[in-house]
């Protein structure tokens, strides 16, 4: 019976996961965040949207990103503040490596309860 610990570390971390999804908290105890941005510059035909979503994926923040008619980048993150706030620094001044970012506009910014988007893509 020396499995009732791997048991009980299994329960815990179940119920711990629980309780971060039902409130704004993630499991490492960081508060959850989400931004929508657009991006202004020379953010077209220059594999913007793909480095983009390469970088939400490595950060480990959730999202979205598409081309507009008007020729910038929209899109919305989601994720722990820290983690954000780095997405929101790279898409600033970083984008993609042929990319020119004149300006990068943030707005809807608030506190979320639990993640509205799983994992990060690209719309169309």
């Amino acid at each position: 019976m020396g499995s009732v610990e791997s048991l009980y570390s299994l329960v815990l971390s179940s119920v711990v996961i629980l309780l971060a999804m039902s409130t704004n908290v993630d499991v490492e105890g960081e508060k959850l965040a989400s931004v929508d941005f657009e991006i202004f510059g020379n953010v077209q035909g220059v594999c913007f949207r793909m480095y983009t979503e390469d970088q939400g994926k490595r950060l480990g923040v959730t999202g979205w990103v598409k081309n507009t008619r008007e020729g910038t980048v929209v899109g919305q993150l989601q994720g722990p503040h820290d983690k954000v706030n780095e997405m929101k620094v790279w898409l600033s001044k970083v984008g993609s490596p042929s990319s020119r970012i004149d300006h990068a506009e943030f707005s809807n910014e608030r506190d979320i309860p639990k993640l509205e988007i799983h994992g990060f893509g690209t719309r169309y």
